[in-house]
């Protein structure tokens, strides 16, 4: 639709109200700050991220550690039971070097003494370790006696103990006495021979020359 002026003057327009900034200042900042808080919160968030992945990744060390030594311990516990074991044995085998190499050596000492009392017979001899045990039978307390002071003296054994004398009721036709003692072996130990000093290799002595005679 045309509109057709008649006055012949310019209609004046109308005035634009001005804008007021004043109330939209507050939002702005609240915007702005609300934009840094979630900008803080995703960086805190991407830091604690980051020392999250890396303890997870430390705990995985850490226990895969663990397991080793785990494993180590269990070789090591291993190794000290057969350690035990192999002690034990090559203990066992030299007991029994000890006891073969001095079986002979205690026979040898008991029968000469034995051979060296009158009226006297062993009848059981036990060992258990360096422990000696013997049975035996007398024709009279002296012979005991005696055998115990051979054995003393003969520095074989140690702390002889007599146990139990008493006279054998079931031999009546003879006067018999039954005896029981104990005693400790203990070898005397031999000596290391000491070398022979060596002799000093004799210097023969110097040879004097006589001055020649001066002339007269």
């Amino acid at each position: 639709m045309i509109r057709i002026n008649l006055l012949g003057q310019a209609r004046p327009r109308a005035a634009r109200r001005p804008v007021d900034t004043g109330a939209a200042l507050p939002l702005v900042f609240v915007g702005a700050g609300a934009a840094l808080g979630v900008l803080a919160l995703f960086l805190l968030y991407l830091s604690w991220q980051k020392q999250l992945n890396e303890e997870n990744t430390r705990i995985k060390q850490l226990q895969a550690q663990k397991a080793d030594l785990i494993q180590i311990k269990q070789q090591v516990d291993t190794f000290e039971a057969q350690k035990k074991i192999l002690t034990q044995r090559v203990q066992t085998i030299e007991q029994l070097q000890r006891d073969r190499t001095g079986a002979q050596e205690l026979l040898d000492e008991i029968a000469s003494t034995v051979s060296r009392t009158e009226n006297l017979w062993l009848i059981t001899m036990t060992r258990k370790g360096n422990n000696l045990t013997m049975e035996g039978a007398s024709s009279s307390v002296n012979s005991v006696a005696n055998f115990i002071t051979a054995l003393k003296r003969s520095g074989y054994f140690q702390k002889v103990e007599i146990k139990e004398t008493k006279q054998d009721e079931k031999n009546t036709g003879i006067q018999t006495f039954v005896f029981q003692m104990s005693a400790e072996i203990s070898p005397p130990q031999i000596a290391p021979v000491a070398p022979r000093p060596q002799q000093p290799k004799s210097v023969g002595s110097p040879v004097t020359t006589a001055a020649p005679a001066k002339k007269g």
